[in-house]
């Protein structure tokens, strides 16, 4: 079915790209008939020639059937690309090392002492946190399917592989590709556990068992309670704009995650019990394990008969069967909803540590460092990084919904001259900010507040019940978006309170509160919004009892949206700075949270570049970064790929920890490049600025792309635009804002503006090759750029101008293709390239080739648009349309 014509290509590459499509072509004759096939291959042979126009006037079955076959070449060329380097990521490590030894030389290169190397890896976390954001178009049915020939293409060639190919992808043509229905928060919530899972058994604990093994060579222990890698999720934690997203919704998936989270610690369990197989007649055993077995074996009568007469003289067996024991009895409290018992079940994950703790140091002590070192310590890191919840749930709420419940609590008092809401941005700050210094309920008992109100207060409320049945670790951030001042954070640390989650005169702080900056203004100000928050006495109790930590976080897709790429990126990165000085002025450490999408419009692009490009001395030792949508399933779907990411997550942070922790630029080069650049975002955003006020760009932006039908498309839980939107582009998120332009191929997100920009400071065109040479961040920002760039085809795109933009509104097109010849002439300038990603001819090469595939799949989208336009209406005619954006989406890999 498909040819790979590029000698570029690694050749085991194309052969199995050959395989799996030819498979594929068979499996098309199989189901539909060879005419089917002839027809796949007549549109991919003249995509690009006038004789296409000859296959006008498909019928719709047609049309989805040419559609589904092209997604399909993409979703097998997409896992077969995987396996593929993750063959070649095995071959680097083999002759490289992992990312963390290649970090760890060039430390040691560098001179780095012991003692800052020992201290830092202890402090080092990784975060990455799984969101439910909907960008992955393909179905878990498909991913799964999918998972299968990647895991049979790494087996041996054979009769036996081949057909068990062959029967995997006819399944895979046999299952649809849109979902029926919209997802609901919990079916969320599986598909995140089923990543958690195999992260946590697998890659996490063998990314931590490297460290340690870099590490011990050079002399140095890491602490068994060290968290260099844990996980995040805001999946059913996510509240804002999504009303799908209950108080309860967010209790029964927090339970799911437990119950998976401990399920998967009695397997490790049951596993050690069959391994630890110490006998007390040939080895000793510690006499507080021994007395803590006893005390347990008389608290836990469910413990099996059996193994108390097969192993009375292995009390490393017995010791871990009361564990697993102790574990069922805890989740069967949590399905009960019964009280914790002390010496039965756990009440949360550090208890079971304890035990753990104290197994390890018998096994350390009795039978040596090497036994305690396998898989005692490899449970005891999976504990200490997961809990019992697989993952820690951030809670996220609009500022706005905060207000509205804390002004009915007030405006009940009868204290306020007027209402709540007529209060302006001080006079809540004040009022605020009195309030909480009292000890006082607002609520002394369960008021009646309108139902929205009553949801944002049952929020805290549930917040604290989770606490109090899973562990302090279940929710540890509530972040507050579109916090515009510091009454926004105050506002929900009020109704924390009125929850029981904060308490300051009895030093009670079960949670910490996140400002989430998403515009420029904010991101502008985020020296004054912070210095407000931490010269508030109460706040500022409050961030004591929290270890003198506060957490910010960054939007980066809302940010550019509002301002464009070069903008957004720039005043992330100043804002980063300010934030630093501000709480290093008040005694207080930042921990930044990056709240990245999967395209570059969206803060996307190679995490190692990102991390490592990120503010000289801002990582510190903790890092969170958002994952969502197809980039989960891009970088964690196979094992392999899962440890190479994670490693080189873990490496880069604590690489920018130890040799990043200062800018090396002189005082002189420093104000130069930073003058250059706001220079450059200043120009850049104002022209970004121009499209955006141009009366005709919503119009313009609905007609030539199929943003319209996203929705339809059923990918996730959480409504396209903000909760009572008018139609207009503010109220578009800005995932659909990206997916819309990049399904058309116009990708403006990504880099409208830079051109201009950089063509301001282009006075200095010297300086700006040295910035790309020697400053990280203004490196990753052009070549993220570049990369946007060569996936931008604005040939294409004028193909949906053309035929679906009124003619009054196309000259917007002429707009947007002199700004990008222009950002293309000024990346190559500054990179010293004759063509984009020159230095990277391998993925340029993939970008060609996936073109050749993509460009039908465009033209099948201009046609059965102009259709729909034309007034033609049927589910048929959607369907077609909404498998031509699948199969987009899976052409261009990351869309939103």
């Amino acid at each position: 079915m498909i040819a790979v014509p590029s000698t570029n290509l690694p050749k085991d590459l194309r052969r199995d790209v050959r395989l799996v499509t030819s498979l594929l072509g068979d499996a098309l004759v199989r189901s539909e008939g060879p005419e089917l096939l002839d027809l796949v291959e007549t549109v991919r042979t003249h995509a690009k020639s006038a004789s296409l126009a000859t296959v006008t006037g498909l019928d719709l079955e047609t049309a989805a059937k040419l559609a589904r076959a092209f997604t399909a070449y993409f979703h097998l060329a997409n896992v077969t690309e995987q396996v593929h380097r993750g063959r070649a990521l095995l071959e680097q490590q083999e002759r490289d090392g992992t990312w963390l030894e290649r970090a760890l030389r060039r430390m040691d290169a560098t001179g780095v002492a012991q003692p800052t190397l020992a201290a830092a890896a202890s402090q080092v976390t990784v975060r990455p946190v799984l969101t439910a954001h909907p960008t992955e178009v393909a179905r878990r049915s498909r991913l799964e399917k999918l998972s299968r020939v990647a895991a049979l293409l790494d087996e041996p060639h054979s009769p036996r592989r081949t057909r068990r190919l062959a029967e995997t992808i006819d399944l895979l043509w046999a299952t649809d590709e849109i979902r029926p229905r919209r997802p609901e928060p919990l079916d969320e919530a599986r598909n995140g556990i089923y990543y958690l899972e195999a992260l946590t058994a697998s890659a996490l604990p063998d990314v931590i068992e490297d460290m340690c093994e870099q590490l011990e060579a050079r002399g140095i222990e890491l602490p068994l309670r060290a968290t260099p890698l844990r996980f995040g999720s805001w999946i059913g934690g996510d509240r804002d704009g999504n009303p799908n997203v209950t108080p309860a919704a967010t209790r029964e998936i927090l339970e799911s995650q437990a119950f998976h989270g401990i399920r998967l610690i009695r397997r490790a369990l049951q596993e050690l019990r069959a391994d630890l197989s110490v006998s007390e007649r040939l080895s000793a055993v510690s006499p507080e394990l021994k007395a803590t077995l006893r005390s347990y074996l008389a608290n836990l009568p469910e413990v099996d008969p059996r193994y108390l007469r097969l192993h009375a003289e292995e009390p490393y067996r017995l010791f871990v069967s009361c564990l697993d024991a102790r574990l069922e009895l805890t989740l069967e409290r949590i399905k009960t909803g019964e009280t914790h018992t002390p010496g039965r079940d756990y009440h949360d994950a550090p208890e079971l540590m304890d035990d753990l703790l104290l197994l390890h140091k018998s096994v350390a002590k009795n039978q040596g460092p090497l036994m305690a070192a396998g898989e005692v310590e490899r449970l005891i890191r999976i504990v200490q990084a997961s809990g019992f919840t697989l993952a820690t749930v951030d809670i996220r709420e609009h500022s706005a919904k905060h207000h509205h419940a804390i002004g009915q609590l007030f405006d009940r008092t009868g204290e306020l001259p007027r209402p709540y809401a007529e209060l302006g941005q001080k006079e809540r700050l004040r009022l605020l900010s009195d309030e909480l210094a009292k000890r006082r309920p607002l609520a002394p008992s369960r008021v009646q507040l309108d139902p929205d109100a009553n949801r944002t207060l049952e929020t805290f409320r549930v917040i604290d019940r989770t606490l109090d049945t899973l562990g302090d670790r279940a929710i540890e951030s509530y972040i507050v978006s579109m916090t515009h001042d510091a009454d926004d954070i105050l506002a929900a640390v009020l109704l924390a309170r009125e929850a029981g989650l904060v308490d300051l005169a009895a030093d009670v702080a079960r949670i910490g509160f996140v400002p989430l900056l998403e515009t420029i203004v904010e991101l502008e100000n985020v020296s004054e919004i912070l210095d407000a928050l931490f010269q508030d006495p109460s706040y500022r109790s409050l961030l004591t009892l929290r270890g003198n930590v506060q957490e910010v976080m960054l939007g980066y897709s809302d940010s550019n949206k509002a301002g464009g790429i070069a903008t957004s990126q720039w005043q992330i990165q100043r804002a980063q700075r300010r934030a630093l000085e501000v709480a290093a002025r008040h005694g207080l450490r930042v921990v930044f949270f990056h709240g990245r999408g999967g395209s570059v419009g969206r803060g996307g692009g190679p995490t190692y570049d990102a991390i490592t490009a990120l503010p000289w001395g801002t990582v510190g030792s903790e890092i969170k970064m958002t994952e969502q949508g197809e980039v989960i399933s891009d970088k964690y779907a196979l094992p392999v790929l899962s440890r190479e990411n994670l490693g080189l997550m873990v490496a880069a942070t604590l690489e920018a920890s130890v040799l990043l922790d200062h800018d090396p630029r002189s005082a002189e080069q420093a104000k130069t490049w930073d003058t250059i650049m706001d220079s450059i975002s200043v120009s850049a955003e104002g022209r970004y600025r121009d499209l955006m006020a141009h009366d005709g760009l919503s119009a313009y932006f609905l007609a030539s792309t199929p943003v319209d039908l996203l929705g339809a498309l059923h990918i996730g839980s959480r409504p396209a635009r903000r909760p009572n939107a008018d139609g207009g582009l503010d109220d578009l998120r800005a995932i659909p804002w990206v997916f819309g332009w990049t399904q058309s191929r116009q990708i403006i997100p990504g880099w409208f503006g830079v051109g201009t920009g950089l063509a301001a400071a282009g006075e200095r065109e010297a300086e700006l090759h040295i910035m790309y040479e020697q400053w990280p961040f203004f490196r990753t920002f052009i070549d993220n750029v570049a990369m946007t760039l060569a996936k931008t085809d604005l040939a294409i795109a004028e193909q949906y101008v053309r035929a679906l933009v009124d003619a009054p509104l196309q000259p917007i097109f002429d707009v947007i293709a002199q700004e990008y010849r222009l950002t293309v002439d000024w990346i190559l300038k500054v990179t010293a390239q004759a063509q984009l990603l020159e230095r990277d001819p391998i993925l340029r090469t993939t970008l060609e080739v996936r073109e050749r595939y993509l460009e039908p799949l465009h033209w099948l989208q201009v046609q059965l648009l102009t259709r729909r336009r034309n007034g033609e209406t049927g589910s048929a005619l959607e369907r077609a349309l909404l498998l031509t954006i699948s199969g987009i989406a899976a052409g261009m890999r990351n869309t939103g």
